[in-house]
């Protein structure tokens, strides 16, 4: 009995939208960080290698340990990759998402909401229609 109660709550869970916001936005997050470091690896970062003499900007700073048997590396432009990825999606994110929000979210609190489009001819004449035949027959 205990088992059915869990799986209706879990149901309820499921069904709520929070659950489903909540996953739309983190794949909605994956591909979009996909799309930004598409352009970091493809775009941004030869230019940005090209101006150093490197081909990406993973390799523009490495530190070499001789510690060990083999020779270890520390790439100090992997982290610089990860920070332009980072600065490229939170600007990406405030200036299509939060912006604009922010913006509609002012507007409304201003009373500055857009009008409405009025409706069209087509529309006045059967809203007429349906007041007239919804008056009581004298």
């Amino acid at each position: 009995m205990k088992g059915i109660a869990v799986l209706q709550g879990f149901k309820e869970f499921i069904s709520r939208g929070n659950a489903v916001d909540l996953a739309v936005g983190v794949v909605i997050g994956a591909a979009f960080g996909a799309v930004i470091t598409a352009i970091v690896d493809h775009v941004l970062n030869p230019l940005i290698g090209g101006i150093f003499g490197q081909p990406n900007l993973d390799r523009i700073w490495v530190i070499t340990l001789n510690g060990g048997p083999e020779p270890t590396e520390i790439l100090l432009g992997a982290v610089l990759t990860a920070l332009i990825n980072f600065l490229l999606v939170a600007a990406a994110i405030y200036f299509l998402v939060v912006l604009p929000l922010n913006k509609l979210a002012e507007r409304r609190a201003l009373g500055k909401e857009p009008e409405p489009e009025e409706q069209s001819e087509d529309v006045v004449l059967l809203t007429e229609i349906r007041d007239l035949l919804a008056q009581p027959k004298a």
